[in-house]
């Protein structure tokens, strides 16, 4: 399964992009605001950091807007890939900018009939939202089951990024189901790389080693 970070900070991408974690990165307007500075600035860097995919998004409603911000958004690197929202619109830019040979994210996947549909336009990924789900009530990861068994029955290429992360539980349980994608923020990330033993454990080896070349210095 791949993991991208989803993040517009750039110490966090190259922080675990060094540790050899990151097969891509996910971005939106909202992740960009927060960082604040010049957003062109910001997207360039990500795309020269990144070997993988990095998913950067139009702002348009419309298919006009949507297929010139796509086209200009790809000229940031070819491992650009355009995210453009599951609304008709969308579904008619995901078409057109694939066949230009233009990646395309379709985002904010709420239903499997969406994916389904996302998937049939060409997409190479559909992005899920499971955690949003979870906060209305609904089982999230229900839907990344769904997914999964349709779209091998159909040779569907296109892969499941699942967004809106929660927790390292969230990641543990799509990898079961066999996810292609998960998406992560960076303090999700990080609390997978944590566990309490791990800390103890070196801990009681770093003390045991001290005690030994105390013991060692004894004996000269």
């Amino acid at each position: 399964m791949k993991i991208f970070l989803d993040t517009a900070n750039l110490e966090s991408i190259k922080k675990f992009n060094d540790m050899g974690l990151l097969d891509g990165i996910t971005t939106n307007p909202s992740l960009l605001s927060k960082e604040g500075g010049d957003p062109a600035s910001m997207m360039k860097s990500i795309t020269d950091i990144i070997n993988g995919d990095v998913s950067l998004e139009v702002v348009s409603t419309n298919y006009d807007g949507m297929i010139q911000e796509g086209r200009d958004l790809r000229k940031y690197g070819s491992n650009v890939v355009v995210k453009v929202p599951m609304t008709p619109d969308g579904l008619k830019a995901c078409k057109t900018l694939t066949s230009e040979g233009i990646p395309v994210n379709v985002t904010l996947i709420f239903s499997a009939n969406q994916a389904l549909l996302a998937a049939k336009s060409g997409a190479k990924y559909v992005s899920p939202f499971i955690g949003r789900l979870d906060d209305i009530g609904q089982n999230g990861m229900s839907l990344i089951e769904d997914i999964a068994k349709i779209f091998p029955m159909y040779d569907f290429e296109t892969e499941i990024l699942v967004a809106s992360i929660r927790h390292p539980i969230h990641v543990v349980e799509a990898a079961k189901i066999g996810a292609d994608v998960v998406t992560l923020p960076p303090a999700v990330l990080d609390k997978m790389l944590r566990h309490p033993l791990t800390d103890i454990g070196l801990k009681n080896f770093l003390a045991d080693w001290e005690k030994l070349k105390e013991q060692n210095l004894g004996t000269k």
